[in-house]
């Protein structure tokens, strides 16, 4: 009886619910202790390889390493496009978030403006990004500023990578030609895009453990070996093209003209030793200057040749038989009447021979000497060296001119193709045309890469009628000419002026000129063939001997000189007009 006494004293005197709070109790431990153990298993377990990842993409990552863009060089293997190596800054705009105060240092050592930076910033962290550039490619010691920044402000999230730059040592020389890349380091222009799968560099990966703040502290491995770009070597020489530019440049100067375009070849090969255009651009400098300055006019431009059309006219009647060097053709009296229209010559030449047409330039000559053949001949003359069709450089924006097929042909058009009108062509195109002339009758396609085995060529003429054409040549270069001033010293030089109208699409613009030389040396064995074209001079002088033929001579001087020609005329003499131009009485 005591006992029960007791035990109910002592219930009384307990808390309420003391029984379920300790069930309770009971209760929420089991579940605690439950809830760790299957958030372990669900961690180590069925999350494991998420984690993992997640861990691995804090300290272990994938990074690039850079592979360098073939390099562009001359024939010689001087450089014209290389690539050098450069840091380019890149940052996690989150992480970078806490550390604004940062900015201004930055900014200074990337040399940028602080607010562009800042406002870059604040756009990439509105949106949430977490990548951006904040610079690409910076000289090294931009570089070396920046690491500073990192270290005094401990900042994290930004790191650098290594990129290459593109750089052309021949600046503006080559500028058309070689063309320039975007930042991606992909072609854009020129070279460097026509024969950018050649270039073109693959980046390697390789495997890295990098701390906190992004930066890499050891190589794991490398997953994939950079490929770099192949080398290219063009067919140009460095040397040439300089001197081309040069007075090219001093003539368009000179005569005040709009532009001009020059090229010289390898007559043997094809090869295009210089190309070069006024005005030109620098392909090192940023994307400013007007998106003419970047046309490679001796491919792109095209302009009626004129007058130095006529020796391809007499080499194919030469060909076929109709005339021979000496054939009289009577110009008297210095003007053609053709259907409706008239041909006209600057004065009357009266008796000539078919040398002494192409001597003085004579439009009623060679009007006569076309009329003997059908269209169909002349036309397929013309065809066959090049006219009409693109050349094999694949340029990107070459033209490839216009020969009207001879169906259309009027009376009239027939003769005004026989002195160069109603037709046009480039600057190459005129190029490789006398380059058959100056190859024995042989046409070889023109190459802007450097040839070492020379293509077999397609027959055009015979050797007999291109040693003849280049003969009858001979004499425009001489003193009774209208070339005069395209004679190089020690060597003989056949040539043609031409001085054609421009024309526009509202037809031919009174006063307004294109001025043309077209020539070769040495005569028997020529080895170098050049045309120079200036476009619109506005001096007091427009014709093609004048304006022109002054750049061929002192390029072409240069060229025969440099690559050792013997000279073939060491006495200087020249043909006279006595002896070839005048047919006999």
């Amino acid at each position: 009886m005591k006992e029960r006494l007791r035990r109910a004293d002592e219930a009384e005197r307990r808390p309420p619910n003391f029984a379920a709070r300790r069930a309770a109790l009971g209760l929420m431990l089991g579940a605690a202790f439950l809830s760790v153990v299957g958030a372990s298993f669900y961690r180590q377990v069925l999350e494991h390889e998420f984690l993992k990842n997640e861990g691995e993409k804090r300290f272990l990552r994938e990074r690039e390493i850079a592979a360098r863009r073939g390099m562009v060089t001359d024939r010689n293997g001087e450089p014209l496009a290389i690539s050098t190596s450069m840091s380019t800054v890149w940052a996690d705009p989150q992480r970078l978030a806490g550390h604004m105060e940062a900015v201004p240092s930055l900014a200074a050592a990337l040399e940028v403006p602080p607010e562009s930076l800042q406002a870059r910033l604040d756009t990439y962290i509105r949106d949430d990004k977490r990548f951006m550039f904040l610079r690409r490619r910076v000289e090294p010691q931009s570089a070396d500023a920046v690491a500073a920044v990192i270290d005094q402000y401990g900042l994290s999230g930004i790191d650098m990578d290594t990129e290459y730059r593109r750089f052309y040592p021949g600046g503006e020389m080559f500028g058309q030609v070689v063309g320039f890349t975007n930042v991606d380091d992909a072609g854009q222009e020129g070279i460097e895009l026509v024969y950018n799968d050649w270039l073109n560099a693959t980046p390697g990966k390789r495997r890295v453990i990098q701390d906190g703040r992004g930066r890499v502290l050891e190589e794991v491995e490398q997953i994939r070996p950079p490929t770099h770009g192949r080398d290219l070597a063009l067919s140009l020489d460095r040397r040439l093209q300089f001197l081309a530019y040069r007075e090219l440049k001093r003539a368009v100067a000179e005569h005040r003209a709009v532009s001009g375009s020059a090229v010289l070849m390898d007559a043997h090969s094809g090869e295009v030793l210089a190309m070069v255009n006024q005005p030109s651009f620098n392909p090192n400098a940023g994307r400013t200057e007007p998106v003419e300055a970047r046309r490679n006019r001796a491919l792109t431009d095209v302009f009626e040749p004129g007058s130095t059309i006529k020796p391809l006219v007499l080499a194919a009647a030469l060909e076929s038989g109709r005339i021979h060097p000496n054939t009289p053709v009577d110009t008297s009296p210095g003007f053609l009447t053709v259907g409706r229209n008239r041909v006209r010559d600057i004065r009357n030449f009266g008796r000539l021979t078919a040398t002494g047409v192409i001597t003085k330039s004579s439009n009623v000559g060679v009007v006569k000497i076309a009329q003997q053949m059908e269209p169909a001949l002349l036309w397929k003359t013309l065809q066959q060296v090049g006219f009409g069709r693109p050349t094999a450089v694949q340029f990107p924006g070459e033209r490839s001119g216009y020969l009207p097929h001879y169906d259309g042909w009027s009376q009239f058009e027939h003769a005004t193709v026989a002195f160069g009108y109603g037709l046009n062509v480039t600057t190459l195109q005129l190029a490789q045309a006398y380059a058959v002339l100056a190859n024995d009758g042989l046409l070889r396609p023109a190459s802007l890469l450097r040839v070492d085995a020379v293509p077999a060529g397609q027959r055009v003429f015979s050797a007999q009628t291109a040693h003849q054409v280049r003969r009858m040549m001979e004499t425009v270069v001489s003193n009774t000419g209208t070339a005069r001033r395209a004679a190089v010293a020690g060597y003989r030089v056949a040539g043609k002026t031409g001085t054609s109208k421009k024309a526009t699409g509202q037809g031919y613009v009174q006063g307004k000129y294109q001025s043309v030389f077209a020539g070769l040396a040495p005569v028997d064995r020529p080895r170098f063939v050049m045309v120079v074209m200036i476009d619109e001079p506005r001096g007091k002088d427009y014709y093609g001997g004048i304006v022109a033929a002054p750049t061929f001579a002192t390029v072409m001087q240069a060229a025969l000189r440099l690559y050792n020609v013997p000279p073939d005329d060491p006495a200087g003499k020249l043909l006279l007009a006595s002896a070839h131009g005048r047919a006999e009485q």
